[in-house]
């Protein structure tokens, strides 16, 4: 079930000298060898870009709109087939890669929709005179894209460019590359003029480097870490060149007296435990009122404890390995760290077996601020629980780290819940509910999580140019 891999430039299939492996993180053994662009490879796709640009710019809105839902039908026939490359390369179980393909799908559904309302105006000026607003595509796009949702996170880069008239060169992910080849192959399916999206693949650092002081490059998408992110907005800087960017995060849950303790224990273990934890808006740092906080961590650790671990292929798995053998030790650091420093391990708290790369459910119970974890996004089944006095001591401890992407709380109260919406310093706020955002809202974060908004009819924003004009009847 797993694809050939292959980079995808002007409309063709093509491999290249340079490989490197894709492992099953589950199994440590090859799925297959992915091709990593050399420099003439990128020169081609920023040429067939250039081109495609000029051709797609150009196509209308309804076209556009067209080629995109046929794309995303294509995707959703193909969603078994799609979902179990996505399982074999990253891990997670299948019935989480087959929703991360409808969620995919839903994002170009909804980005066809928004090509059709980029609505410009007029404004009122005097007689004989006329101003008028346009919104235009702002030229080709290179988007990076994590290796955490490989289909889904590809998704909203390239259904934004396309929507908005951009031509796209997407680098996906190394270590998961399987989502982003099967985008590319719907869109071929579904028509798209060669050179609109191309499909990279190599070192990371080469690419970003090479792509981004090209000319016709003139927005520069990202999801990922926060210090990469920063380092690509300083290169992009140099060269004038606008940016999206969606970064780390370290999501605040407070929890407070008045909620149903036990619904929200549970749902918040399960939540914490989707995608290994693996989810920029993963819900961490649950900042408990003192009056409910022993029956919270309670019902949290007995769900966490119970949380089926396992290859996501197998029946009945809820949590797979992490991405990569990497993440195992930078987990088990913060946890060695938060312990050294009088936090409680309630569960977990190292390796699971001995195959494959995965780490215990974890619980970390009253964890001191200087703890490593209270401040570094852990990016996988870490939970950290703390009591706190009040709604002001809850805010205080939500805002105290530098990200502000997601936050979630659990109450009833209106006045707990106004307070939130105008303190709780994150792009996106949940309430009585873990789901940080729909293809239909904005998503991006605030501080150090980045600028831009992806999804809602503010998602194709950065993706345009604004621009003004002055129509006067008569010479002046």
């Amino acid at each position: 079930m797993y694809p050939e891999l292959k980079l995808f430039i002007a409309g063709e299939w093509r491999t290249t000298r340079r490989d490197m492996a894709v492992v099953n993180p589950a199994t440590e053994q090859e799925l297959g060898r992915l091709p990593c662009a050399e420099q003439s490879d990128l020169d081609d796709a920023l040429d067939a870009a250039e081109r495609g640009f000029r051709l797609w710019s150009r196509t209308s809105p309804r076209d556009r709109s067209d080629t995109i839902l046929r794309a995303a039908a294509l995707m959703r026939e193909r969603q078994e087939e799609i979902a179990r490359s996505i399982t074999l390369e990253h891990g997670k179980p299948l019935t989480q890669a087959r929703m991360e393909v409808i969620r995919g799908a839903e994002f170009f559904e909804w980005d066809a929709g928004e090509a059709m309302r980029t609505y410009g105006r007029v404004i009122p000026a005097a007689q004989g005179h006329k101003f008028t607003v346009h919104h235009q595509p702002i030229g080709v796009v290179a988007a990076f894209s994590p290796w955490n949702f490989p289909m889904s996170q590809p998704a909203r880069k390239i259904a934004g460019a396309l929507a908005s008239g951009c031509s796209i060169i997407l680098k996906a992910a190394e270590e998961t590359p399987a989502g982003a080849v099967h985008i590319a192959r719907a869109f071929a399916d579904a028509g798209l003029p060669a050179g609109v999206l191309n499909l990279v693949f190599g070192d990371p650092a080469e690419i970003s480097s090479h792509l981004i002081p090209q000319e016709p490059v003139r927005l520069v998408a990202f999801t990922g870490s926060t210090p990469v992110g920063r380092h690509l907005t300083t290169l992009a800087s140099q060269h004038m060149t606008s940016v999206l960017m969606e970064l780390g995060g370290h999501a605040p849950v407070i929890v407070c007296e008045d909620t149903d303790v036990r619904a929200a224990a549970t749902s918040g273990a399960i939540r914490k435990m989707r995608n290994a934890g693996q989810v920029c808006t993963s819900p961490t740092r649950f900042f408990v009122n003192d009056a409910i906080f022993e029956t919270f961590t309670e019902t949290f650790v007995t769900r966490a404890a119970k949380t089926v671990v396992g290859n996501g292929m197998d029946t009945g798995i809820e949590m797979g390995p992490l991405a990569n053998d990497r993440r195992i030790p930078a987990l088990t650091a913060l946890v060695e760290d938060a312990r050294s420093k009088g936090a409680i391990v309630a569960t977990g708290g190292a390796r699971h077996g001995d195959t494959g790369y995965f780490f215990q459910p974890t619980v970390l119970v009253n964890v001191p601020d200087d703890a490593r974890i209270m401040q570094e996004e852990p990016f996988g089944p870490i939970a950290v629980i703390n009591s706190v006095t009040s709604l002001d001591d809850a805010i205080t401890q939500a805002n105290s780290v530098p990200y502000g992407l997601a936050g979630y709380a659990f109450t009833n109260q209106a006045d707990y819940i106004d307070r939130m919406i105008d303190e709780v310093e994150v792009g996106n706020l949940s309430i009585n509910t873990l789901e940080a955002s729909m293809p239909e809202t904005p998503f991006g974060g605030v501080k150090s999580s980045g600028y831009g908004r992806e999804g809602g009819s503010e998602g194709l924003d950065n993706y345009m140019t604004i621009k003004n004009v002055w129509h006067s009847s008569n010479i002046v």
